[in-house]
């Protein structure tokens, strides 16, 4: 006899807590926590977070499913949002995690990726996209159909700055003005109009078009042909003339202010692997923390004192708030031992490159044990590849 189910308490029972879609291409294997994926050093696990948005109280929460039931870690995704490794029960780490409201529709786990622009509505942008990502979020979860969605398609609300226009969303918007967005699909703006208060509706209209569309595609980027959503386009008006904008190249580290005179610490760790410790006076902090797909940790709405505590307390810690430091322009996928699939133990060929005096990272780079890539940004970047006989660089 096979061994029996892992079942939470949620009911949900791993690798069934979405609707199964028949498909000719391998399957998506994007992990969430009742799909964990076994890896060599345990199971991972994925957690959604729509926006990047971690609440201080859930932070914690993950704190203890990381000491508990993981490898003492929590690491950042190329999405914005978080995944453990090492979990050896993975019941026990669901447990947690739905007690911390970090799964609040257990059937729409995997369909995880919201993006917002970093700091939306407290530095920059033309508008606060903070409500437009909040209707979306709680209108997908009350859509069962969307539910089938595949668990790497991207939902983006791009508040002017360009930032998530660059991460390619298969659906979002791009802000033209504080009251209207240009509708963006397949990566690229339509020049469609959709207003604010009309901006998540349609973005699931778009999701459910391309269900429509799609035959085993993963995203919009894929189709070969789009019927439904080109016919939903032509339902729209037309935008006014705009330049779509260019993303921000400066990363988000260091003393940040905000619009209302306080402000926001933005910060990195290397390879996106935060400690639970770090993790524990972080949320002990006792505010909202936002993370990018660029793997950045922003602490927001902080007075001058309490953002100086912070640096002196966790910069000794590990933190990173210095802007100019290889580590907000580097990453890299886990590599041997924790992935048997890597030519090379990535993470520490990357360290001894790092360690030579000489060497310096100008453009974004991303380090991966083999040709799946995992972990890339989506955002241009290279890719330093391990292969059996050495590394290859190549531009994506």
């Amino acid at each position: 006899m096979g061994r029996p189910p892992v079942t939470c308490r949620s009911g949900i029972t791993p690798h069934t807590a979405s609707t199964v879609v028949p498909m000719s291409r391998t399957a998506d294997r994007c992990p969430g926590v009742f799909s964990a994926h076994p890896a060599a050093d345990g199971h991972l696990a994925r957690i959604r977070l729509p926006g990047g948005l971690i609440t201080p109280a859930q932070l914690q929460a993950l704190v203890v499913v990381a000491d508990e039931f993981g490898d003492g870690h929590m690491e950042l995704t190329s999405r914005g949002n978080l995944q453990l490794r090492g979990i050896a029960d993975v019941a026990g780490a669901g447990d947690l995690i739905v007690d911390a409201d970090l799964i609040p529709t257990p059937s729409h786990e995997r369909v995880r990726n919201l993006q917002l622009s970093a700091l939306s509505g407290r530095r920059g942008g033309l508008l606060d996209g903070r409500p437009v990502l909040d209707r979306l979020d709680v209108a997908l979860r009350g859509d069962n159909l969307l539910a089938a969605l595949p668990a790497r398609f991207l939902f983006g609300v791009d508040d002017g700055r360009g930032d998530v226009l660059a991460e390619a969303p298969d659906v979002g918007v791009v802000a033209v003005d504080s009251g209207h967005f240009d509708l963006v699909v397949a990566g690229s703006p339509t020049g469609r109009q959709v207003t604010t208060d009309r901006a998540a509706v349609t973005m699931l209209d778009v999701a459910h078009a391309f269900l429509t569309d799609r035959a085993d595609e993963w995203r919009v980027q894929d189709l070969d042909a789009s019927p439904t959503i080109t016919g939903l386009l032509e339902g729209l008006p037309r935008t006014r003339p705009h330049t779509p904008p260019a993303p921000p190249s400066e990363p988000l580290v260091g003393w940040l202010a905000q619009d209302d005179d306080l402000i926001s610490l933005g910060s990195v760790v290397p390879y996106g692997r935060l400690s639970a410790r770090i993790a524990e006076f972080l949320a002990a902090i006792e505010r909202d923390i936002y993370l990018t797909p660029r793997k950045e940790i922003l602490v927001c709405d902080l007075t001058d004192g309490m953002a100086d505590t912070v640096v002196r307390v966790l910069a000794p810690m590990g933190l990173i708030f210095d802007a100019t430091s290889p580590w907000t322009r580097v990453s890299a996928c886990s590599g041997l031992p924790g992935c048997d699939k890597s030519h090379a133990d990535v993470r520490g060929d990357l360290e001894q490159y790092l360690a030579i005096g000489d060497q310096s990272v100008g453009s974004r780079e991303h380090w991966v044990g083999c040709e799946r890539g995992c972990g890339s940004p989506h955002a241009a970047h290279i890719r330093v590849q391990a292969t059996p006989v050495g590394y290859e660089r190549r531009a994506f």
